[in-house]
């Protein structure tokens, strides 16, 4: 790899949903201590809301923002996009309206979603994620392929493979059927990476043990070749803004080892991946 370029850069973000219920003897901590938490746990950057974060705790601790923001109606895109722009927020992950939405309205709001991003020059991406227009993979495509036939260009999406991968209760390996639109996860840049199998959407990388599950092992393969599919496409100074996501409320069972110590092994374990095929990487001819 030449000097004189400049390669593509993971950035690894932890989200404060982890952190949920996280605390000591006064309390669940505050925003500010899950944030020296997540900067010395070294990570780049956190996943949170406006305006439970602020300006402050960004320019504060030196840490990237990425914004998650629920949108529905046409009146909430610019008031919210704008809201999260002040913030300071690098990028954007938007779940958009609702499982039950008519794919139309859903190219429509997407449309508008995408327009509002550019003219307030912010990079925005639409989740794949349950509850939303995006719940299942027939409803994600058919919104990628509507927005891409009146816009005449691909939509970004945020990938979290966890949710169609449990809709279709698939085995390992994984990469044949949930990459089925390569050239959108080469232009994605938002990824939450979640540990799943076929049948739970997240699950421990840690056993009782301290050793990593069969369970994870299975899904760091589908890991790993989407890292090397997305370098395979990226260009000189592209990032890539990775979550490590365990979160609570719902998605973890009492059985589970501590979330905030299996994030931190899962970013282990991409970085390590990561920096095997970096090394390899040269810009797309």
């Amino acid at each position: 790899m030449s000097d004189a370029i400049n390669p593509p850069q993971i950035r690894h973000m932890a989200t404060l949903w982890t952190l949920t219920d996280y605390g000591d003897a006064d309390g669940e901590w505050s925003i500010d201590r899950k944030l020296v938490e997540i900067k010395n746990a070294g990570f780049d950057g956190f996943l949170g809301r406006v305006p439970v974060v602020t300006a402050e705790h960004v320019q504060q601790y030196g840490l990237l923002f990425a914004a998650t923001v629920d949108i529905g109606e046409a009146a909430e895109v610019e008031p919210k996009l704008q809201a999260i722009r002040e913030v300071g927020a690098v990028c954007v992950n938007v779940q958009m309206l609702d499982h039950d939405t008519p794919t139309d309205e859903a190219i429509t709001r997407a449309r508008q979603v995408m327009e509002t991003a550019g003219r307030l020059e912010m990079d925005v991406a639409v989740e794949v994620h349950r509850d939303t227009c995006t719940e299942t993979p027939e409803k994600a495509y058919a919104l990628a392929e509507g927005f891409e036939k009146a816009e005449g260009r691909p939509l970004k999406m945020t990938w979290d493979f966890s949710h169609p991968a449990i809709i279709k209760h698939l085995s390992p390996p994984y990469w044949d059927r949930l990459a089925e639109r390569v050239d959108l996860i080469q232009l994605a840049q938002q990824f939450h990476f979640r540990p799943f199998n076929g049948h739970h959407c997240q699950i421990p990388a840690l056993g009782h043990d301290g050793e990593f599950t069969p369970e994870f092992l299975d899904w760091l393969e589908f890991a790993e070749r989407l890292i090397e599919v997305w370098l395979q496409a990226a260009t000189p100074g592209r990032e890539m803004f990775v979550c490590p996501e365990q979160g609570a409320m719902g998605y973890t069972l009492s059985v589970f080892p501590d979330r905030w110590k299996d994030v931190q092994s899962i970013r282990g374990e991409v970085e390590r991946v990561w920096q095997k095929h970096i090394k390899n990487w040269t810009p797309p001819q």
